[in-house]
């Protein structure tokens, strides 16, 4: 007798088909980039290989690495490769790190990123449910050693929730505090159980970042990602809620599925879509959207940072300013650089 159209082997078979669609279906055109390359994305690599520092940009296959590159921003990831938490969107590896920290990295972290020709840096991390702090003052403590040896480098932390301990976030920010506070709070309300790991929650994330503003943090920052079945009305109720939390960077993307055994991509979100997105944002008073299919939480983080200083009309003084900065970084490296080969 043949299998009942609702039996779970018909389901199973009925998404992996689905699966097998989506892995091998072309992506619209406005999905597709350059590979990286150019001469500042060249030498950047090979100075990294040299310092035995990797980044996210490269290990994630992010789209933009040599867009961001060659503007002068990467994101180094902290406290190693293994996370407690097993989020649907997300391809770190999950696992217990039993208590295991390298207590040199903040001072190697630091060193090796003052002798890079960058002006912005973004130190992201996995989580830590298996430190008491989740590995707040670690953050800290790598923040504060960049500042110390290159203070040209603005600095953002794109953390964790923590577990939801705020005092964690007191002590990442009494330690070290950032340029600029990050935390991805990543999908609606109502998609947080199907997409994220069970420990994390909407309010959970949403606290963090409250937190971190009523404790002196200049600037907060959050993310978005599109195409996993939100609705227009709930990613605007979602912004009108971070506006609450005095949010102030936002930024929307498609989110691009890693392998079939992630969350399925319910759809390719048009360009013009993330643009009404970015302007329906902007209403809402954040101080900058950035928003585009290829968008990522640190896409242009320090064009975000800057622009969201200054007025949306200011264009050509953010330019500037960009620049200005960008040649800094380049003269602050290279004389941190002959520093170090002094001993």
């Amino acid at each position: 007798m043949a299998d009942s159209p609702d039996s779970p082997l018909i389901q199973i078979r009925k998404r992996t088909e689905r699966s097998e669609t989506e892995r091998y279906a072309p992506k619209p055109a406005w999905l597709k980039v350059r590979a990286p390359g150019g001469e500042t994305y060249t030498t950047l690599k090979a100075t990294l290989r040299k310092l035995d520092l990797h980044t996210v940009c490269e290990e994630a296959r992010c789209p933009n690495v040599g867009e961001c590159w060659g503007e002068g921003t990467m994101t180094i990831m902290l406290l190693g490769d293994t996370c407690t938490r097993g989020c649907r969107f997300c391809a770190v590896t999950t696992g217990d790190p039993r208590g295991a920290v390298d207590v040199r990295e903040p001072e190697h972290v630091a060193r090796a990123i003052a002798r890079l020709a960058i002006n912005y840096v973004v130190l992201t991390m996995v989580d830590r449910d298996d430190l008491l702090d989740g590995g707040a003052e670690h953050v800290g403590k790598t923040v504060r050693g960049i500042h110390a040896l290159r203070p040209d480098i603005l600095v953002e932390t794109l953390v964790g929730d923590f577990g939801g301990h705020l005092r964690s976030v007191d002590a990442l920010l009494e330690v070290g505090m950032p340029d600029v506070f990050a935390h991805n709070v990543e999908v609606p309300r109502r998609l947080q159980r199907t997409v994220r790991d069970v420990r994390c929650s909407w309010d959970q994330s949403v606290d963090v970042l409250k937190r971190a503003k009523s404790r002196g943090a200049k600037v907060t920052k959050t993310s978005l990602m599109l195409g996993m079945g939100e609705t227009k009305d709930e990613l605007v109720e979602s912004m009108k809620e971070l506006r609450a939390a005095d949010v102030d960077i936002l930024t929307l993307g498609q989110y691009l599925r890693p392998t079939p055994k992630h969350h399925e991509v319910a759809r390719f979100v048009e360009p013009a879509e993330f643009d009404e997105l970015r302007d329906i944002g902007l209403l809402l008073g954040f101080k900058y959207v950035a928003s585009g299919p290829l968008v990522r939480s640190s896409y242009h983080a320090a064009e975000d940072f800057v622009r969201s200083m200054l007025k949306p009309e200011d264009a050509a003084a953010a330019d500037e300013l960009l620049a200005q900065r960008r040649a800094s970084s380049i003269a602050a490296a290279a004389a941190e650089d002959e520093r170090q080969s002094r001993g």
